[in-house]
């Protein structure tokens, strides 16, 4: 008998603890977590949202289509980027549901493409180089003479004797827009300047060049580039950078279905950590 008693007594325990995990697995089946009130929207949906333009926004676009998807996967999200320029057009086109824009778009384009715009988060615009590059402060005189192509030589500016390569975007860039507007007041763009096609791409010029400097989204700074403070503001997330710019979501007339929940959830506090996240101050609506 004694033995049966030390046979039950540990059956007891493993009895106690089967039914204590099995509790917290029914507990775990509940209600879902207020982070996904928000795409509770997006349960019953179905089709495909089409979205392009900036690159700037891509990963806030990816990580916004992440979390819909992990609701319901029957929904397709494509994100392509092209440039501000793009985004502007094919959504005014009818080519995509949402184009988006580092740049606010003009009143031409406002008129011509009925546009309703939506700008979810303030970006900064960071000046960057090479790690190896001990140059991190700028003047926003120097920076204008570097991108017009009278400063030439980093040991014009106190390093080694290195040629300065010069890494810009082309036209149909808001991130462009904006660097030359704020940056370099309007000033002059060397024609010996190096074009990259995205913020992704500069960053690996940039990364991969001694001699580099370029500009980029805030949100894509990492350890494989230098940020440069411009008259003595280093790039943060509290907006006090020289050079900054609206992050924009635009749709030809009134969003409606899934590209205006896809909106809505970009404005929800699900979306707005999203956006915080990935580096930029969000904007409430």
């Amino acid at each position: 008998m004694e033995n049966l008693k030390n046979i039950r007594q540990p059956m007891k325990i493993i009895r106690f603890f089967l039914l204590l995990f099995l509790a917290m697995l029914l507990a775990g089946a509940g209600p879902a977590p207020a982070a996904d009130d928000a795409l509770a929207p997006f349960r019953d949906e179905q089709g495909t949202l089409k979205i392009a333009g900036g690159t700037a926004h891509i990963p806030v676009m990816k990580a916004a289509a992440r979390e819909i998807r992990r609701v319901n996967p029957r929904i397709r999200i494509t994100i392509a980027g092209g440039g501000s320029g793009v985004g502007i057009k094919q959504v005014g086109e009818g080519l995509v549901d949402i184009g988006n824009s580092g740049r606010r778009p003009t009143a031409a384009e406002i008129e011509k493409y009925h546009l309703r715009l939506f700008k979810w988060a303030v970006d900064g615009v960071a000046v960057v180089v090479n790690p190896a590059n001990p140059v991190r402060s700028l003047s926003r005189a120097q920076l204008r003479d570097i991108y017009a192509g009278r400063l030439t030589n980093w040991r014009q500016l106190g390093w080694r004797d290195l040629p300065i390569d010069l890494y810009t975007r082309d036209q149909a860039s808001g991130t462009r827009a904006v660097f030359w507007k704020k940056g370099l007041a309007k000033g002059e763009i060397s024609p010996r300047a190096n074009f990259v096609v995205a913020n992704g791409a500069m960053k690996s010029a940039v990364a991969t060049d001694p001699g580099a400097i370029g500009y980029l989204s805030v949100g894509y700074l990492d350890r494989t580039v230098a940020p440069v403070a411009i008259d003595g503001a280093a790039p943060s997330r509290e907006g006090r950078y020289r050079i900054s710019r609206g992050l924009y979501s635009n749709t030809r007339g009134e969003p409606r279905g899934l590209t205006k929940k896809f909106i809505n959830y970009l404005f929800s506090p699900a979306g707005q950590q999203l956006i915080a996240e990935a580096g930029f101050i969000p904007v409430a609506r």
